[in-house]
């Protein structure tokens, strides 16, 4: 199925795309032709109706998730049914008529600017696709999100790592919704043909206990305690929290007690029937090459030098660490960015690894990615 994703380089339209990557990259693994034939439109693409029309071409299901959310008033609300209009206009330009699924959201309700755009985007698609899915949301949060630009969880976030205490209405309330999860919705629309509205509830928590909660992982992680992840909305949210210290917080560093004997630390804490293990690695060898979707993991290099490198999926943003057994420090893995390990030592590479859960072969949530 050629599906293509709008607001592609967004929160919602970079889960989705990745998700569906996923399901390639899975494919790929097993020898087999990928499913899905995935077409990226950034705001760039709108800039362009013949070159828009063009990427349409053949286009199955779009899942579009672009918009305007901030900014003057009368801009706002001009802005969404506009972008509606123009993807109209492509897809009448393309020849296709795919079925269409509208990130819409629970202000599109109310008589507002913001609330009148988002309904009218969602008319003027719906009046348009045979099959359509007006998917009505809640506040999505995930890893990735930008702070300070209409996403509560991530500028709470960005607090708790910048170590500085942001103003909280005591009466503010949210309802939350991982962007993995609305983005799985999404996917499941199209491939299953679902149309008509789909209202998922959110986890309904005030401002005030959202920030305790994220400053309650902040003191755990910070000394290598990862905290109860049963519950999947806490797994979601762990996740995005910890997403938000990568880079800039990275390498984590780790308490190391050194006595005559020799030296000690602790790897990691905690979590919920956790997973741990070694391996050993030959010189300019390579592990890994591999992302996850939800999957909390460690890396410790414990014996000899390393390369760890990390790239978000669907972009060519690669970060190196040089870490070694001298000074262990930990390296932890975050969803939707592939990563490997390469021993770049003249000896044996020795490495601790650790998840926060045990493996399931019939839910590896791992997917074969090259750095």
């Amino acid at each position: 199925m050629k599906i293509a994703v709008t607001g592609s380089a967004g929160l919602l339209g970079w889960h989705a795309a990745g998700r569906i990557h996923a399901v390639n990259c899975a494919a790929k693994f097993r020898g087999e032709a990928p499913p899905h034939e995935l077409v990226l439109l950034d705001r760039a693409s709108f800039a362009d109706a013949g070159k828009l029309a063009s990427a349409l071409n053949g286009a199955e299901a779009i899942l579009h998730f672009a918009g305007v959310n901030r900014g003057d008033p009368d801009e706002v609300e001009a802005a969404n049914p506009a972008i509606s209009r123009q993807l109209v206009e492509a897809c009448k330009a393309a020849g296709v008529k795919p079925h269409i699924v509208y990130a819409n959201s629970i202000h599109a309700e109310r008589d507002n600017f913001y609330g009148r755009s988002k309904r009218i985007a969602g008319e003027v698609l719906g009046e348009f696709a045979p099959l359509y899915t007006d998917l009505v949301l809640p506040h999505i949060f995930g890893e990735c999100a930008r702070p300070n630009y209409n996403n509560v969880t991530a500028t709470l976030i960005d607090h708790v790592w910048q170590e500085t205490t942001p103003k909280l209405d005591p009466a503010g309330q949210v309802s939350l919704l991982h962007a993995g999860a609305a983005a799985q919705m999404a996917i499941d629309a199209v491939l299953s043909g679902q149309t008509g509205k789909i209202a998922p509830d959110g986890r309904d928590i005030s401002v005030v206990d959202l920030d305790a909660k994220l400053r309650g992982f902040h003191g755990l992680y910070t000394q290598s305690i990862f905290p109860d992840l049963s519950d999947p909305f806490d797994l979601a949210l762990f996740n995005t929290y910890r997403s938000a210290a990568y880079p800039a917080h990275y390498p984590l560093p780790l308490k190391i007690n050194e006595d005559q004997r020799g030296r000690l630390f602790e790897s990691a804490k905690g979590g919920n029937a956790s997973h741990t293990f070694l391996s050993t690695t030959h010189p300019g060898q390579v592990r890994g090459d591999h992302f996850h979707l939800g999957l909390v993991e460690r890396f410790l290099v414990v014996s000899g030098e390393a390369v760890i490198r990390i790239r978000r999926v669907l972009t060519d943003e690669v970060r190196e660490f040089r870490v070694s057994g001298d000074t262990p420090v930990a390296i932890d893995q975050i969803p939707l960015h592939t990563h490997n390990i390469e021993n770049v030592g003249d000896g044996e590479l020795v490495t601790f690894f650790w998840s926060h859960k045990m493996f399931d072969p019939a839910d590896p949530d791992t997917f074969a990615d090259p750095v």
